[in-house]
């Protein structure tokens, strides 16, 4: 089968393995990487088991580097604080589709505010979930992991699923990024961004290993640029 390469695959940076003692330097050190934006992956202990970031801690990284922050909501009832995730800096917002009661108005609030709406869809959930809803997307975010913890291992049956979200997009003419999200890696993102993910949010990936993070950033790049090319 011939493969028609897409755009150039962005790489996001999850912050949850950063050295949150540290956070600060650590978020200038991904900067530095030369990814396209931040991920900060928000947990409240409900919608997952796990606790992390708060709007404050996001708004005093703002300002130590320019590159683009995206608020990733694993959380219940996301509307009660959209406003607050845009004034720490985030120009995405995405919530998840299960964790909404009326996702059409949810998402029409965070482009109310001025922020780039997006939504994601657990590994169980099916795409039609949202397909009537992609109108007010900006990003979709199809998770490769069940989420609340990082270093998971990439769960390849959500290749389909991506391939699928990908079809519908380009069929509706809509401009949407496609991200996946959940133990990408160099010997995953190549599956992913096959299959039509235009960008791949790494965490454990691009703290972990021998060579600096630059390094590690650019040969996730080349791993998802080859599967993208003529095949």
């Amino acid at each position: 089968m011939v493969q028609v390469a897409l755009s150039e695959p962005k790489i996001v940076a999850s912050v949850l393995p950063a050295d949150f003692a540290s956070l600060g330097r650590d978020v200038e050190e991904i900067e530095r990487a030369g990814v396209d934006r931040i991920q900060w992956d928000v947990m409240d202990g409900r919608f997952v088991p796990n606790i992390t970031f708060g709007p404050d801690i996001i708004a005093a990284n703002r300002t130590r580097v320019a590159i683009g922050f995206e608020a990733h909501l694993m959380v219940e009832e996301p509307d009660a604080m959209l406003d607050r995730w845009v004034e720490a800096g985030c120009d995405i917002v995405i919530v998840h589709a299960e964790a909404c009661r009326h996702l059409h108005r949810t998402l029409s609030s965070i482009r109310g505010l001025g922020a780039r709406a997006g939504v994601a869809l657990n590994p169980a959930t099916p795409l039609d979930a949202v397909t009537n809803v992609l109108g007010l997307t900006d990003l979709l975010l199809v998770m490769t992991v069940n989420p609340g913890f990082g270093g998971q291992r990439y769960i390849s049956d959500m290749e389909p699923k991506i391939a699928a979200a990908r079809a519908e997009i380009d069929r509706r003419g809509l401009d949407i990024e496609l991200e996946v999200d959940g133990g990408i890696g160099i010997d995953t993102i190549g599956g992913a961004t096959a299959a039509g993910a235009t960008v791949c949010c790494a965490g454990s990936a691009l703290f972990s290993g021998e060579n600096r993070m630059a390094q590690r950033a650019r040969a996730l790049r080349a791993a998802a640029r080859e599967r993208l090319v003529l095949q």
